[in-house]
């Protein structure tokens, strides 16, 4: 099991800390990953030890406190992670996305004021960019932000938050047409707001309301809800980076690093899926022998293997990109593709190896078979990511005649 996803290359800082985050998923996520998935709660303990780890801070600059570590050793811990419980790696990606958009585009003040808490994981983050109605179309954001003196008020209804309750920074992307001239493009009228709010639900400040966990088939413990707004004031300072109009390019940076996130989360799902099934095929009898020397059983495992080794290193490659300072979004959108689809599969067919046993909840494959379809749908669907690919390679390989 060693043998895959190997990632050469790594610093002995790398190796030690990723060494350090399997340590932790061994000893403290996967023993009780099950029973808190079907419970539906909240892992305090799992995050109170990442936290003592810092990895709240792990991409954050040492300047405020974090380790100033690359977005390569991030997915890496990311993969580790999602390989004991996917829900636990959700509840760090919103908040290092937040503070990844911080860091890039904040103000300084802004980054003085929040990077070190959010380093020391006392303010959480999560970030708020699709509503009931919108889907992956981001231009039809109705959500609306009015100037009034110094302070905007928000009025709105955003959807799908991971974080939502248990948050206390949310980045949330509204319209905003103040000096935009009638007929600007959508996405050029959109500013992301910096929202301070108290853990918890229902109403947490004046004009903000977190109404109660939405339930899911997955991705269970972590809390997903909704967000509504109503006359929120927010002052004019908390308008990212300081300047309107630039909201979409924000979130778009945030999601690009994010799609390297889901191919991590994706990778280390498959990887677990690999354990449990080539473990269960040593144990498992039938016609006298053991059914990983039946051909067929071998064949599922060659494949699954293959597919765990593939979407490791295209991870990898998108993430090492990103750290090299250029554009990543083609090499992004393909890992986050191809990780989604291997890991649905990698699933399906350890699933398949357990047989009928796979379908009771005495066995952990069958949490991982409801948790494998978000990867599918999370920072944008196959067909987004299929739409960005297309479009990144007619511009790579544009035809001269």
């Amino acid at each position: 099991m060693a043998r895959l996803a190997q990632t050469a290359g790594l610093t002995d800082v790398q190796q030690e800390i990723v060494s350090t985050v399997r340590d932790f998923v061994d000893k403290e996520i996967i023993p009780v990953a099950t029973g808190l998935e079907h419970r539906d709660e909240y892992p305090q303990a799992i995050v109170d030890g990442l936290k003592e780890l810092g990895l709240f801070g792990l991409m954050i600059p040492e300047e405020y406190g974090g380790l100033g570590e690359s977005l390569l050793t991030y997915a890496l811990c990311v993969e580790e992670i999602a390989r004991g419980w996917m829900s636990v790696s959700g509840i760090i990606n919103t908040h290092f996305i937040v503070a990844y958009m911080l860091k890039q585009h904040g103000t300084q003040e802004q980054k003085d004021h929040f990077l070190p808490r959010m380093a020391a994981g006392d303010i959480r983050g999560a970030f708020s960019m699709s509503e009931p109605a919108l889907g992956s179309d981001v231009s039809a954001i109705t959500s609306k932000a009015v100037k009034d003196g110094d302070e905007y008020v928000l009025n709105g209804q955003k959807m799908w938050l991971t974080n939502g309750g248990t948050s206390s920074l949310v980045a949330v992307l509204v319209r905003s047409d103040e000096g935009h001239p009638e007929g600007t493009a959508p996405h050029k009228s959109m500013t992301t707001f910096l929202v301070e709010k108290e853990p918890g639900f229902g109403e947490v400040r004046p004009g903000l309301t977190i109404p109660g966990k939405i339930d899911k088939m997955g991705y269970k413990g972590v809390d997903t809800t909704e967000l509504i707004m109503d006359g929120l004031r927010v002052p004019a300072d908390r308008v990212l980076g300081g300047v309107t109009g630039r909201g979409f390019y924000q979130m778009m940076d945030g999601v690009e690093v994010g799609r390297v996130n889901v191919a991590a989360r994706g990778c280390g799902v498959a990887q677990r899926a690999f354990e449990l099934g080539v473990q269960y095929a040593q144990q498992r009898h039938t016609f006298g022998k053991p059914i990983a020397q039946h051909q067929a059983i071998q064949f599922k495992l060659a494949e699954m293997a293959t597919k765990v080794e593939a979407a490791h290193a295209m991870m990898v490659n998108a993430a090492r990109k990103k750290d090299s300072g250029e554009r990543n979004d083609l090499e992004a959108g393909m890992a986050k593709y191809l990780a989604s689809e291997y890991c649905k599969e990698v699933v399906e067919d350890a699933f398949r190896i357990h047989g009928g046993y796979g379908f009771s909840k005495e066995y952990e494959i069958e949490r991982l078979y409801r948790e494998a379809p978000m990867l599918l749908i999370g920072e944008g669907t196959a067909e987004i990511q299929k739409m960005i690919i297309g479009r990144r390679l007619l511009e790579e390989y544009r035809f001269q005649g």
